[in-house]
């Protein structure tokens, strides 16, 4: 097995190459099965995924719009206590970003009180003015949240971005650990690895628990942009795990100010969509009028509390990246609280000071797109090219309120097959954060993994696969 990079932190192995004790249990399988029989596994999962269909969209490319997600079967183990940790740090954070999405829609005590200009926020294109003073069921405008760690070479984990509007991903989460149980069953049987397949359980009764208060056995449906979407395999997914309908928007529509489903029986009244398209498809009649996607008169409906939707309108404000440096104020002004979970320091590229440093310091940073997402329009400077990031040099100067800018963390690593051998490549973890009238989630989350080596961007899209994340006690 490969030393790890001494300006990396290994997850698996510490400095003098031993293991550390929470990877134990694997390594000693590791070390006592015949390579032809991890061989056969890799072949399966291979296979498994394949007859699953558990595939990604990538836009924008000639070769097939389809991929199969690349699967790795060294998981990513984390101690018990200090997922423990992580946990408190999570449930902080999305319960201040609640409240702080509350309060821009309604009092705005934070802008009041000089801790966030209210240009940042008002001045956000993803701020909805159509839903100031609209209440939403416990307050709760994020119901389902994907938070970003990383670990750095110190060990400690930050929050890399919050992913409120609509977070992907779980389905690969919960395929992963169902693989791993079927190719690896002694290890499940003999180490306390925390489950996870309760998952869509919790996210039924999550929406069960936010839908209008007059209801009492509301009738919940997943709304999709279609079979197209890249993420439309776990659209597909997550409706049938739970039981629900799965429905495009031709398949509402609103009557007096009341939304129904179409179904064979006739009419049938909706109370909770967990709406997995973007605020502007939504409703035609409010947002983007050329869209096809949505269901004419759906923010009528929600404004007068006939309906929910799971993101509520308008979350996207508080996962935007120029929103993102100001959380840890947003946990001590709702909370009083000092923040558990640390962010990366990032620069505002709207600022002089923060540009002009920025503009300095190209190839010690990663800049990234305040609106991007899936890893696209970001430079990272280490591993870019002089004329690469010169290109992106006059793309900050057209726009510099469009970017802010990151130190390049030293990603922590996992050892991952490439070909017949492990070689350590770096990751990152999205766990999936569930707020109704408590916030939930089940242990570890998604692990992402860079599979070119080098490479610090994990997205599926950029190149990057999975790992099955294990909590164990």
């Amino acid at each position: 097995m490969p030393m790890p990079l001494k300006k990396f932190y290994n997850e698996m192995l510490a400095e003098d190459g031993s293991v550390r004790p929470h990877y134990a249990a694997f390594a000693d399988w590791l070390r006592e099965t015949p390579p032809e029989r991890i061989a056969q596994n890799r072949h399966a999962a291979d296979l498994l995924f394949h007859r699953v269909g558990i595939t990604f969209a990538v836009y924008g490319e000639a070769s097939g719009t389809e991929r199969l997600i690349p699967f790795d079967i060294v998981p990513h183990v984390i101690p018990g206590a200090q997922w423990d940790r992580l946990a408190s740090g999570l449930r902080q954070r999305v319960t201040a970003l609640n409240r702080f999405l509350h309060d821009i829609y309604h009092g705005q005590e934070i802008i009041r009180a000089g801790r966030i200009p209210r240009e940042e926020v008002e001045g956000n294109s993803q701020f909805r003015p159509e839903m100031v003073g609209v209440d939403v069921p416990g307050g709760i405008y994020a119901h389902l949240a994907g938070v970003d760690l990383v670990r750095d070479a110190d060990g400690e984990y930050y929050v890399l971005e919050d992913n409120l509007r609509t977070p992907s991903g779980v389905s690969y989460m919960l395929e992963n650990r169902k693989m791993m149980m079927r190719l690896f069953p002694e290890l499940f049987a003999a180490h306390a690895i925390r489950p996870v397949d309760h998952y869509p359980d919790i996210l039924l009764e999550t929406l069960r628990e936010v839908a209008p208060r007059d209801v009492e056995n509301p009738v919940i449906v997943l709304l999709t942009p279609g079979h197209f979407n890249s993420a439309y395999f776990e659209h597909a997914f997550l409706a049938q795990q739970m039981g629900i309908e799965l429905v495009e928007g031709q398949d509402l529509f609103v009557q007096d100010r009341t939304v129904f489903m179409r179904t064979t029986q006739g009419p049938r009244r909706v109370d909770v969509i967990y709406r997995r398209i973007d605020d502007d498809f939504l409703d035609p009649l409010a947002f983007r009028p050329d869209s096809m996607l949505g269901v004419p008169g759906l923010l009528e409906a929600y404004r007068a509390g006939r309906v929910t939707l799971a993101n509520a309108i308008g979350t996207g404000v508080a996962d935007d990246k120029s929103m993102y440096p100001f959380v840890p104020e947003m946990i001590r002004f709702y909370l009083g609280e000092e923040p558990i979970l640390a962010n990366v320091p990032t620069y505002l590229l709207r600022d002089p000071d923060d540009l002009a440093y920025t503009l300095a310091h190209l190839e010690d940073l990663v800049v990234k797109e305040t609106q991007g997402s899936g890893g696209y329009g970001m430079l990272v400077g280490p591993t870019a090219t002089a004329e690469e990031r010169e290109r992106y040099r006059r793309r900050i100067l057209d726009a510099p309120g469009r970017f802010i800018a990151q130190p390049t963390l030293s990603l922590s690593q996992v050892p991952t097959y490439c070909g017949d051998t492990l070689a350590p490549r770096h990751v990152d973890l999205r766990p999936y954060v569930l707020s109704g009238q408590s916030v939930r989630f089940v242990p570890g989350g998604l692990t992402r993994v860079a599979l070119r080596e080098g490479s610090l961007v994990v997205n599926s899209s950029q190149g990057g696969g999975v790992k099955d994340t294990w909590v164990i006690d």
